[in-house]
């Protein structure tokens, strides 16, 4: 503080005069409110919103009749899940305090969240609307999955249940189909970033024909990583089809939206990637029946133009001779030739199925192996070391099943 006399003051007058510096004034003010004001929560409409290059969010937060400068610095903005619009309704939770460069008084905002919805559920929105903008949903960009893919990619957890949900229907459908697996996080911090650096690595090695990506239910937190960007626009760039495989069937993700195909379940995505065999089986042979069905209705057909042709001969005797054997000769040759592709079709089938049942367990179990359950979690055993003295098995074999109980181990 300034203590200045006048030059022209008596000499026994009145006493000295005090004064401030506008700056002194201003840090009075400011540690005023900043030791005498805490922390508020404050309900208001975003308006003038500015971004600068520094990343910090300057606004102004306003209702009917007021309205107070506002600044979310970089470091807290950073961790918010949804962007701030203008007229968005808003509270703010941060200390009033006066910025002394300028004497404005402004609220510094520790944390925001939008006004009746959540923060994830905005999020969700706005992320949705912008890549729907720039064609990310767009069905005519969605492709076919193949038929009968020879190496299905997964990229999911490896310690969830979903994994081994979908190994075991891709087993039991085709136990030959080669499966790759990435495992990543599936929730929590940089979760997003690594289903998306799985995904870019399957496509890189060329060795997946279908891509699964997903993982079992949860709470929209625990889902909350195929609700980010990376893992939309990994998807969207990905070279193979993707099918995404989030929670359950009432779940939606960004990912579901950005897939060529979207499963309900793990389970269901397993599903689409492989058929059943047997169902292949059954739709060869109604194929089968329409043929010869088809080389019957061809037969008759000719014999019917026979008939009307015949009809018109004026002498028909010898040609009807000739007619009536090459006829017969035409039908013995076409039955042969048919019945012959017919039986190389299912020497074929059975070849291939020959092969199919060789892969198959039930074909190891023939040659005298057998195969170990833990009990009662159903667990195939591979190594002894995972085993307990005490522990249950069940055995099978290729005929039977048998249940015993661990006594030593080597």
């Amino acid at each position: 503080m300034t203590r200045v006399k006048a030059l022209d003051a008596p000499l026994f007058g009145e006493p000295e005069r005090s004064f401030l510096s506008v700056s002194e004034l201003n840090e009075m003010v400011k540690e005023t409110l900043e030791s005498q004001l805490d922390a508020v929560w404050v309900m208001g409409e975003i308006s003038n919103l500015r971004i600068p290059p520094s990343g910090h969010f300057y606004f102004t937060l306003k209702d009917e009749n007021s309205q107070i400068a506002a600044v979310m610095f970089r470091r807290r903005g950073v961790g918010l899940r949804f962007a701030p619009e203008n007229g968005m309704a808003v509270l703010c939770f941060g200390r009033v305090g006066l910025y002394p460069v300028r004497g404005d008084l402004q609220l510094y905002v520790e944390s925001m969240e939008p006004r009746g919805q959540g923060a994830l559920y905005l999020a969700f929105e706005q992320l949705k609307k912008k890549l729907a903008a720039e064609g990310l949903f767009a069905e005519d960009r969605k492709r076919p999955l193949p038929f009968l893919p020879a190496s299905i990619g997964i990229v999911t957890s490896d310690k969830g249940a979903a994994l081994y949900d979908m190994l075991r229907v891709i087993g039991d459908r085709f136990p030959d189909r080669r499966v790759v697996v990435r495992p990543v996080k599936v929730q929590g911090e940089g979760a997003a970033k690594e289903i998306a650096a799985g995904i870019e690595e399957l496509n890189n090695s060329g060795a997946v024909d279908v891509m699964i990506v997903g993982r079992g239910g949860g709470s929209l937190e625990d889902l909350w990583a195929f609700n980010e960007e990376w893992v939309a626009r990994a998807i969207f760039a990905s070279a193979v089809p993707v099918i995404s495989a989030v929670g359950h069937e009432i779940d939606f993700t960004i990912a579901d939206f950005v897939a060529d195909r979207r499963a309900p379940t793990p389970t269901a995505a397993a599903e689409m990637v492989v058929p059943k065999r047997a169902d292949l089986l059954e739709h060869l042979a109604s194929i089968e029946e329409a043929l010869l069905r088809g080389v019957e209705r061809k037969i008759e057909s000719e014999r019917d133009n026979w008939r009307d042709l015949l009809k018109r001969l004026s002498d028909p005797t010898r040609k009807l001779r000739e007619h009536q054997q090459r006829l017969d000769e035409l039908s013995v040759d076409l039955i042969r030739r048919f019945q012959d592709r017919l039986r190389q079709g299912r020497d074929e089938l059975k070849r291939a199925t020959g092969r199919l049942d060789a892969l198959s367990p039930l074909a190891v179990l023939e040659r005298g192996y057998s195969i170990a359950h833990k009990l009662p979690e159903e667990r195939i055993v591979k190594d002894a070391a995972t085993l307990n003295v005490g522990d249950r098995l069940r055995i099978t074999f290729a005929a039977g099943k048998a249940v015993c109980r661990v006594e030593d181990k080597e």
